[in-house]
């Protein structure tokens, strides 16, 4: 059996799919590691580093086209679905919900493709979870970027000259990003209030030192099985932004979280919202890559809109490279494992697994993810 790693050719994409600690996993299992080239280079992790650990390392497409199993962090290249035997698994995060062209063409290549991000929300694929890895290392590093931008300190500062306020933070969306934004923020000793529609949020928040601030009417309802945010009603909405408004107003740093599975981001924050700040104010809107909370926030762009300055970094979990892709990669592991057979040390998958049905998104040339498929793919 022989795993391969890819590299990712997305100048934007630093992280890395395995790390030596997962090849030596793999190789316990009986599978050969292959490589590509330079794949960990920016994520810290050398050639020689995965060598070390067990690996060979090939050049180019040439490290995928014997492999069983191939993990990457993004969709493949043309080139590297390519160089991918028929038959072969593919396990990534694919963006499912995006570029339906695309995706079509690389189901067409005849290999399984799995997607992370379809993960099921059980306890058995906790391990497994990458949405949670990144977006907790996401949540933290929001709140890194915002404090480096802001002009202020975030704690209390006591002085013979004086005292200085402690900056106010408000959090929207209160999962795992948000939750760790929370966490970090109180850290650094500001001040922190959260909104989510989500009643069983409000019991997080407020473990974690914070003030939760939400709309009453009909919040019960806005929780998925899955326990996901939902889309609310139109009535709930306008309550909502009248609430945010009045808050968002008294607001030194607001970090944006708020995500709908398989949907635009919900728009929070108006640009009269953002007028209502003060000078110096910073919003970072983490979810930028699906529409954005806030419709000024502009993908890969630090905007400044009358002295409030709008954040809209791109994969803000990969700005902590080494960290992300090492939670990745035992993301990974963890998922792929449940597809070998120790013994026979072959991939044996058994797609009746529920975690199988859930991330398998293509098989045989065919997209076969109910979910995805009713996207128009």
């Amino acid at each position: 059996m022989i795993i391969a790693i890819a590299a990712e050719h997305d100048t934007a994409e630093p992280r890395v799919a395995a790390t030596p600690e997962t090849v030596k996993k793999f190789a316990a299992l009986g599978a050969r590691v292959t490589v590509e080239a330079g794949a960990g280079v920016r994520a810290g992790i050398e050639d020689r580093d995965f060598r070390q650990a067990g690996a060979t390392i090939a050049k180019g497409v040439a490290a995928l086209a014997r492999a069983d199993l191939v993990l990457k962090v993004r969709r493949p290249s043309s080139a590297q679905i390519k160089a991918m035997k028929k038959g072969a698994a593919l396990a990534a995060m694919m963006d499912p919900w995006d570029d339906a062209g695309g995706l079509a063409g690389l189901a067409r290549s005849g290999v399984s493709i799995f997607s992370m991000e379809l993960m099921p929300r059980i306890t058995r694929a906790q391990s497994m979870d990458v949405l949670s890895s990144q977006s907790n290392l996401a949540g933290y590093k929001a709140v890194i970027d915002a404090a480096a931008e802001f002009g202020r300190a975030l704690p209390m500062m006591m002085t013979a000259a004086g005292t200085i306020a402690p900056a106010r933070v408000f959090v929207m969306g209160a999962g795992v990003a948000g939750l760790q934004a929370i966490a970090t923020a109180r850290r650094l000793g500001a001040v922190v209030s959260a909104t989510d529609v989500r009643r069983a949020a409000g019991e997080q928040v407020e473990s974690l030192g914070a003030k939760f601030v939400m709309v009453e009417d009909g919040a019960e309802d806005a929780e998925t099985a899955g326990g996901y945010a939902k889309e609310m009603s139109k009535a709930y909405q306008k309550k909502q932004a009248a609430l945010i408004a009045d808050t968002i107003a008294k607001q030194d740093i607001v970090i944006c979280t708020a995500l709908i599975p398989g949907r635009p981001a919900p728009v929070l924050v108006s640009r009269k919202m953002v007028e209502s700040m003060k000078p110096g104010s910073i919003i970072v809107d983490l979810a930028v890559e699906r529409g954005g909370n806030c419709p000024l926030s502009k993908p890969g762009e630090l905007v400044v809109h009358k002295g409030v300055k709008l954040m809209g970094y791109l994969n803000v979990a990969g700005r902590l490279a080494i960290d992300a892709s090492s939670l990745y990669a035992r993301n990974l592991y963890n998922f792929s494992e449940t597809m070998i057979d120790r013994d026979k040390k072959a991939l044996a998958i058994d797609w009746d697994d529920e975690i199988i049905t859930g991330t398998l998104i293509a098989r045989d040339g065919v997209i076969v993810h109910d979910a995805v498929r009713q996207k128009g793919v």
